[in-house]
C-alpha cells in the first residue's frame, strides 16, 4: 500500500491478498462512506444547528444530543447497504437486525465524545466486525465471543482533519479525509507504538475514588525522576477517547479510564463491545497492549451488548507496569500526603 492511496484501493488490495476479507471492506467502506457525512454535518458547526441539544436518553441511560441522534441515523443507514445481519449500538438498546442472510455483525460507538459536542473538540465513530454466530434462543450470540473473534476494527476522529484509523489483523493503518475527493487516503501503513513512553492520560478529578493500585501508579509517575519510574512525565486527557487513543498509537504513552468506587463505576464506564474491544484490536496490531488492569481486553467475552470494562491501553512497558500495581508488588498508596485522607485544608 502506498502513501496517498483511496481507501477503495487499499481495501481491494488487502481482498485480492486474501479473499475472505470481501465482505468486511464492504462493511468498511459502508462504514467510511457514513463517516465523510457526519465529517461534514460536524464541520459546519453552529451554522448547522445545535448539534450539543439534548433529548431522550439512549440504551445506556445517557443524554443523547442531537449529534448522537444523526450519527446514529448515518451509520446504521450505511451498514443497511453492506452484508451486515447485526449492528449493536451504544445508540439502540438491543441488537439491529438488518439482513438476516448477512455474514458479519458490527458492534459500534456512532459518536463517542458526545461532552466535546459543541465546543469544537474532537468527537469519533468507534466499530469492531465480527462473524455472526448464530444460536437459537441467544439474540446476541454474535457478541458474546472474546474480542479476538473481530475480524476488523477501527475508529474515525473528527478533528482539524478527519482520520479513519484501521485494521484488518495485520498491521493498523491510518487514513485521512481528503474533502475535495471525499475519499480517504492513506497516511500511515503500519503504526509501531514505542514500547515505553513518558505520557499518561487519566481523568484525575476522580483521583478520590481510585482503586489503590492506580493511586499508586499515578502517584510513582507524579513523583517523576525522584520516585521509583525514574523519569519524568506529562499528563494528557482530552474527555475524547479516540482522540487519547490516536495519540497513543502516534508517539505512545498509556490511557487508564479504571473502575473506581462511585456507584456505578466499579467497572468504569466504557463499553467493552464498541469501544474497548475494537481500540484493543488496534492496539495490539500496532504493537501496543490493552488490559481491564490485569486481563488481556482481546480475551475478554461480553454478558450483554452494553457491558462495561476498565481500559488500560498504550505502550507495552506502560501497560506492563500498570499490571504490576494490581498484581499486589506495589499497593502502596497513600505514603505520601498526595492521596491520603488529610492535606493543607485539612486539620
Amino acid at each position: 500500500m502506498a502513501t496517498g492511496s483511496r481507501l477503495d484501493t487499499c481495501l481491494a488490495e488487502a481482498v485480492a491478498a486474501e479473499p475472505g476479507l470481501k465482505d468486511t471492506a464492504a462493511v468498511i467502506a459502508a462504514i467510511a462512506e457514513a463517516a465523510t457525512d457526519i465529517s461534514e454535518v460536524i464541520g459546519r458547526g453552529a451554522l448547522g444547528g445545535d448539534l450539543a441539544a439534548t433529548g431522550a436518553h439512549n440504551s445506556d441511560g445517557d443524554v443523547q444530543k442531537a449529534l448522537d441522534v444523526i450519527a446514529h441515523e448515518r451509520v446504521t443507514a450505511a451498514l443497511r447497504t453492506a452484508p451486515v445481519a447485526e449492528v449493536a449500538s451504544e445508540e439502540a438498546e438491543g441488537v439491529m437486525d438488518l439482513d438476516p442472510g448477512a455474514p458479519l455483525a458490527v458492534a459500534i460507538d456512532p459518536l463517542d465524545g458526545s461532552s466535546n459536542i459543541g465546543v469544537n473538540m474532537a468527537v469519533g465513530t468507534i466499530f469492531g466486525i465480527r462473524p455472526v454466530v448464530r444460536e437459537e434462543g441467544n439474540p446476541i450470540a454474535s457478541f458474546t465471543t472474546p474480542g479476538r473473534a473481530q475480524i476488523a476494527a477501527g475508529f474515525v476522529t473528527y478533528g482539524p482533519a478527519t482520520a479513519l484509523v484501521l485494521t484488518l489483523g495485520h498491521g493498523t493503518q491510518v487514513y485521512v479525509l481528503d474533502r475535495e475527493a471525499r475519499a480517504f487516503r492513506l497516511t500511515h501503513a503500519a503504526l509501531d507504538v514505542p514500547e515505553a513512553a513518558r505520557e499518561y492520560a487519566i481523568n484525575a478529578s476522580n483521583a478520590r475514588h481510585w482503586d489503590l493500585p492506580v493511586k499508586a501508579f499515578i502517584e510513582d509517575c507524579l513523583r517523576g525522576a525522584e520516585g521509583p519510574r525514574d523519569k519524568d512525565f506529562n499528563m494528557r486527557w482530552l474527555g475524547s477517547l479516540v482522540a487519547d487513543a490516536q495519540r497513543v498509537l502516534m508517539r505512545g504513552g498509556v490511557f487508564l479510564y479504571p473502575g473506581d468506587g462511585r456507584k456505578g463505576y466499579a467497572q468504569g464506564r466504557l463499553r467493552l463491545l464498541y469501544e474497548a474491544a475494537p481500540i484493543a484490536m488496534l492496539m495490539e496490531q500496532a504493537g501496543a497492549g490493552a488490559t481491564d488492569g490485569e486481563r488481556r481486553i482481546l480475551d475478554i467475552a461480553a454478558t450483554g451488548i452494553h457491558e462495561r470494562v476498565p481500559l488500560v491501553f498504550g505502550s507495552v512497558e506502560e501497560v506492563a507496569c500498570v499490571a504490576t500495581y494490581y498484581d499486589g508488588r506495589n499497593h502502596a498508596a497513600g505514603r505520601s500526603p498526595l492521596f491520603g485522607q488529610r492535606g493543607l485544608m485539612r486539620s
